[in-house]
């Protein structure tokens, strides 16, 4: 049976976060790491993705996605109706710093390097709807909070990840329902699948912060949390 889902988002720790819950004894992933079933494998039905998770170990099986936070509503109620106890993780990262990740990674995949692509290459990027879809964090929770109690959602900020990587272990851990960590796994402070190390280039940053400012200050409200810091001026890998 399915017991929790890793909703994203993309370029935030997913996989730092699969490394770490794949080491747990009370969990586990009978699939890969991303099944994508929800937005792209749903034609295979989903008495096939039930039967993924299909079996009993006394492990709490679950999956990691980072498109999941962007499905419609429509679809997130499919998810509800299926799996209405399921429990969720969504991890959240400035994103301004999303975007440059993500961006970095789309430059690999047209077989540039980073020097090879202009600061108009990277705007068109980040003004795509794909990545102004994931940094949206906050709709991207509106749309799953209609369905799910905020007690089933789990939102954790990437940058905890490096100052406090045990207490995001036990964060997931309390939030599963399983025993903390003990002892702690020795790769708890690795980085998982990193990018290109890159720099933002000064010249984006002001785009960035155009495109975003707003959302951040929204989101802390929605949050009830200060994320100014995410608007301070930097050059991040």
């Amino acid at each position: 049976m399915l017991h929790f889902l890793g909703i994203g988002a993309q370029k935030s720790g997913t996989s730092w976060l699969h490394a770490l819950l794949c080491q747990h004894p009370s969990l586990r992933f009978p699939g890969v790491k991303e099944v994508h079933f929800w937005d792209q494998q749903r034609h295979l039905g989903l008495e096939w993705y039930r039967s993924l998770f299909a079996g009993d170990d006394g492990r709490l099986a679950g999956e990691i996605t980072p498109a999941y936070a962007i499905l419609p509503p429509a679809t997130i109620a499919e998810v509800h109706a299926a799996f209405p106890a399921v429990r969720l993780v969504y991890l959240i990262r400035n994103p301004l710093e999303r975007a440059w990740s993500s961006a970095k990674m789309a430059v690999g995949r047209a077989e540039m390097r980073i020097d090879e692509a202009s600061d108009q290459w990277f705007i068109d990027h980040f003004r795509s709807a794909g990545s102004m879809a994931r940094g949206d964090y906050e709709t991207c929770l509106r749309n799953w909070l209609a369905r799910y109690p905020a007690e089933q959602v789990l939102v954790l900020r990437y940058e905890t990840i490096g100052a406090d990587p045990a207490g995001v272990a036990n964060a997931c851990c309390d939030h599963l329902a399983v025993p903390r960590f003990d002892p702690l796994p020795a790769t708890l402070g690795d980085r998982v699948f990193t990018g290109p190390p890159d720099r933002l280039r000064p010249s984006l940053w002001p785009v960035l912060a155009d495109i975003y400012g707003p959302r951040i200050e929204s989101l802390g409200r929605f949050l009830g949390t200060d994320l100014s810091v995410w608007l301070e001026p930097h050059t991040a890998a």
